[in-house]
């Protein structure tokens, strides 16, 4: 355990929805986290911004609509404002667990950028629904800016594409925090999507998946191991059925045989089913762990939790 390199990502269900919830979210993770930097690894930290952006979207949204002398905000500052305010949330949880445990550690969060093809095929079929349920005419306003909308229960919701993400633009800051012994967050809600222009960035009106920018993070800093946390204590075989089976260890041939068979189906398990594989590569020595959070401790005493492998 000593020495080791971790990347570690927040899933939705480890960070809650609401403002008290988070907060009271990333107290739990950080004494998990606390427990990794006491054991001398080094931490990276990348988590989701679901709900978290589509409020920011909304209340901006909303904003622009009653004032319309305030510019629309774009959907990349959204994201940006998203990682600000949970880094805040998760920075001060995790110096305030370390103080309280006589560790003095610096804590620092990164806006991190992340450039996408822009002739990327999910730029012309979007599918992430955002922001606010709206009626037939502001649908038609929305279409008017070049945006996209979907019919939903009440009405119609924007929707924006979700790229696979290339680069992450910060990598080398957050491999220098890194090596300065910093615990460092970094590509929250899957970054801000950016596209390059010349010497230029430029925001892109997209989402980027949480599952993907965790495995580009933690290869970029060239983690021994990524632990991805979400709703379940480890991954299983016949989810959600009688018969349903915990799966506690898994060669990546085992796991991409599962995926085949569409064990997984597309939805929760299966993107981070395929991001350890990916992350994992050709390493005899990197290992994905999938859990939930407040199962961690146990975890990384095998006692539960899924540990993925070459």
């Amino acid at each position: 355990m000593k020495n080791r390199r971790i990347a570690i990502a927040l899933g939705h269900d480890a960070l809650g929805t609401t403002l008290p919830e988070q907060q009271q979210a990333a107290k739990r993770a950080a004494a998990a986290i606390a427990d990794l930097v006491q054991d001398d690894c080094e931490i990276v930290i990348t988590h989701s911004n679901g709900p978290q952006v589509g409020m920011i979207h909304t209340a901006m949204s909303e904003f622009h609509r009653l004032y319309k002398n305030y510019t629309a905000t774009p959907m990349s500052v959204c994201s940006a404002m998203s990682q600000g305010y949970i880094g805040y949330d998760l920075q001060q949880a995790i110096r305030s667990e370390l103080v309280g445990r006589g560790i003095f550690r610096t804590v620092s969060t990164i806006l991190t950028q992340v450039t996408v093809d822009p002739y990327d095929d999910a730029f012309y079929h979007p599918t992430k629904i955002i922001g606010r349920v709206m009626d037939t005419a502001e649908a038609e306003e929305e279409e008017k800016k070049g945006n996209h909308v979907t019919r939903v229960e009440g009405g119609f919701r924007r929707i924006v594409a979700a790229p696979t993400p290339l680069e992450i633009v910060e990598l080398d800051a957050v491999n220098a925090l890194m090596d300065a012994n910093q615990i460092v967050i970094a590509a929250g809600g899957g970054g801000i999507p950016v596209l390059q222009q010349g010497n230029k960035l430029k925001g892109a009106s997209a989402v980027i998946e949480k599952d993907l920018i965790a495995g580009l993070l933690a290869d970029g800093v060239n983690a021994d191991q990524l632990i991805i946390l979400t709703d379940v204590d480890c991954v299983y075989k016949d989810f959600g059925k009688e018969k349903q089976e915990p799966i506690y260890m898994m060669s990546c041939e085992q796991a991409a045989c599962y995926m085949a068979d569409g064990e997984f189906g597309m939805g929760n398990m299966q993107p981070k089913v395929q991001t350890a594989i990916n992350f994992i590569g050709d390493s005899e020595t990197r290992t994905v762990l999938i859990t939930r959070l407040d199962s961690i401790r146990e975890a990384m005493l095998g006692q539960t939790g899924t540990v993925i492998r070459k």
